[in-house]
């Protein structure tokens, strides 16, 4: 099984939006017992909280369900996923900055799979809004995403 796991600062819009859209194309494609999808935060300020309503808002349009709560990323996730997706440059580096030694995840910069994309960070939503801007990049990653793995692994 293939684990991927998408880390924003506080795991409550940009990580679950690409959890639930990439989980989305995972189902679509008929690939739900060969790709696990989780997502977490680099800081716990809303460990177990809902997704943020902007969030939960354009996933319900785009007919996408989540019902998921945020957690902090934890060193076991490190051992489990084999992919870390950061949404931007800051979360990128305070995941590689808690990466435990002798650990080989693929962590990366989520827009680094989205094609035609000029942007290379999701921007925050929480406190801008642009959220419909969020989702457009999330499904460019999350649809680069998934062509990868399905190259990478053969599905």
């Amino acid at each position: 099984m293939v684990k991927v796991l998408f880390v924003c600062l506080g795991n409550i819009c940009r990580s679950p939006m690409a959890e639930g859209v990439f989980q989305h194309l995972v189902n679509e494609a008929g690939l739900s017992d060969k790709i696990m999808v989780d997502s977490a935060g680099t800081a716990g300020y809303h460990s177990g909280e809902p997704a943020h309503s902007g969030t939960r808002k354009v996933l319900h349009d785009h007919d996408i369900a989540y019902n998921g709560r945020s957690r902090q990323l934890d060193r076991m996730d490190f051992h489990d996923y084999d992919y870390i997706l950061a949404m931007d440059n800051s979360n990128f580096n305070n995941i590689k900055a808690v990466q435990p030694k002798n650990t080989e995840p693929n962590i990366v910069m989520f827009l680094s799979y989205a094609e035609g994309v000029r942007e290379t960070e999701v921007p925050d939503p929480y406190y801008t809004g642009g959220f419909d801007h969020v989702y457009n990049l999330v499904l460019a990653g999350a649809e680069g995403l998934l062509a990868t793995i399905r190259k990478e692994h053969n599905f």
